[in-house]
């Protein structure tokens, strides 16, 4: 199988618009550099790096492997961002993923009261003092939620304020080639200038639609003819379709992928009594409860426990023994002041599973530094019934363990690094790495559009001093 997203670094890019960039080679300098994703698109551009800033031990030893050469280099390691001042080059752009766990859910959202959110500040104020040509900053689309707005408005108004027209947007990696729901916020900034200028405007999604399989290796290559349904057969009707559905996710379609989860429903979750031998009578226990268990009347929280009298209320001819069976199935236990799932968090999933993904599926879930219990199976499933979709899964997917989980390398083309890329020799250590990565085409689309933008008002700027 050859990926589409492999052999040379980025080549399904235009080389009259590369040799263009080369002819008119720019500088950057690039912070929070990580494992380089910036860098390797920039550099494509022909761009040289003056100086790179990076504290993390692992992630600045692979950044070094890969990019420097300790006999011919003279750009210079920054160290940590705090300790930046002015820099004694003219600079043409500043670029860098600054921390995101600030602004993310899973880093608890501390905004500036975190450390990290600080960095910030630093950021402005290097933008300020060294007056690069323009710059580029990527975060994670949390910032950009309502509770982060004062933060947010902050930041774009202290960019502006040291001479810059500053634009954002969040953009998918799906949208530049790559089959992961990726979504970022990038902000933009190039110098405002007293004459006519041409501004900046984000890059068009390509119209390339790619594939799982065409990132991943030893997965079938197999597409299927997916069945239209009605709601009716999906969802039980038509006031019934979920509006919590992603972009990937097709109203009159099945899923491309299933989920591991005993307290959602949905016509591709997998239940533990999907998976272990249970009655119809006691798969309807397990309905009763995942169906109730969010009812406020039972308590405030997201789930709830439900007692025996409870249960009694929903299945007047429930018998205690039946939940103890149960119980015994490790499917439930008794929590707190009732019953409740052993498998209550989607995060967790089932057996160490949270989502196995179809081979033909357009986009895998965003990869995270905290790692994945998300999987690809290795071979695709007719889409027919949805009964019959989700019972051929188990049986040639999940029970003879037709599916495989991500490699390091598999990490890699899904960023977009090309196949030359030397990771940390550490597999978990990698997989943290290329999930902190920026997209390396999202970057390279976005600073090739910025590039035209910042020559042609340099050529702009040029002309009007020569005629004065």
């Amino acid at each position: 199988m050859n990926p589409v997203i492999s052999g040379e670094q980025l080549k399904l890019f235009n080389p009259h618009l590369l040799k263009s960039f080369c002819q008119n080679r720019f500088t950057f300098i690039d912070l929070f550099a990580g494992i380089g994703g910036f860098r390797i698109a920039l550099e494509k551009l022909g761009g040289k790096c003056l100086g790179y800033s990076e504290i993390d031990r692992d992630a600045r030893e692979v950044y070094q492997k890969n990019f420097i050469n300790y006999v011919n280099s003279d750009e210079i390691d920054l160290g940590d961002v705090k300790q930046i001042h002015h820099l004694p080059w003219r600079i043409d752009l500043i670029v860098g993923g600054v921390p995101c766990q600030p602004w993310s859910i899973a880093g608890k959202s501390g905004g500036f009261d975190d450390p990290r959110g600080r960095l910030w500040f630093d950021v402005i104020r290097i933008v300020e003092l060294n007056q690069p040509q323009g710059f580029i900053f990527e975060n994670v689309k949390g910032l950009t939620d309502p509770r982060h707005q004062k933060s947010f408005s902050y930041i774009l108004e202290s960019l502006t304020n040291s001479g810059y027209q500053v634009q954002w947007k969040v953009l998918n990696s799906y949208d530049f080639g790559l089959p992961q729901d990726r979504q970022r916020v990038f902000i933009v900034g190039n110098k405002t200038l007293d004459n006519d200028r041409i501004f900046f405007d984000f890059p068009q999604p390509l119209k390339q639609k790619p594939k799982l399989y065409n990132a991943i290796n030893h997965i079938s290559c197999q597409e299927v003819i997916k069945t239209k349904f009605p709601p009716e057969i999906l969802y039980g009707g038509k006031n019934k379709i979920p509006p919590a559905r992603g972009r990937f996710q097709k109203i009159d379609e099945l899923n491309d992928f299933f989920i591991f989860a005993d307290i959602r429903g949905g016509h591709t979750t997998i239940h533990s009594w999907d998976l272990i031998r249970t009655s119809e009578r006691e798969k309807y226990i397990c309905e009763v409860l995942r169906k109730n268990r969010r009812s406020k009347k039972y308590g405030n929280k997201d789930g709830n426990p439900l007692s025996f009298a409870d249960l009694l209320t929903l299945i007047p001819d429930l018998k205690l023994r039946e939940l103890e069976k149960l119980v015994k199935k490790n499917i439930i236990h008794y929590k707190e002041r009732g019953y409740e799932f052993v498998n209550s968090k989607i995060s967790s999933g089932i057996n160490g599973i949270s989502k196995i993904f179809m081979p033909y599926a357009d986009a895998i879930s965003t990869l995270t530094a905290t790692g994945t219990k998300v999987f690809v199976s290795k071979i695709a499933i007719p889409c027919q019934t949805p009964d019959e979709y989700k019972r051929l899964f188990i049986k040639e997917v999940y029970r003879k363990r037709r599916f495989k989980s991500l490699t390091v390398k598999d990490y890699a083309q899904l960023q977009g690094f090309p196949d030359y890329f030397i990771p940390h020799p550490e597999e978990r250590t990698a997989k943290k790495q290329f999930g902190n990565a920026v997209s390396v085409p999202v970057v390279f689309h976005l600073t090739q559009s910025l590039l035209l933008v910042i020559l042609q008002n340099e050529t702009n700027q040029s002309r009007d001093i020569s005629s004065n």
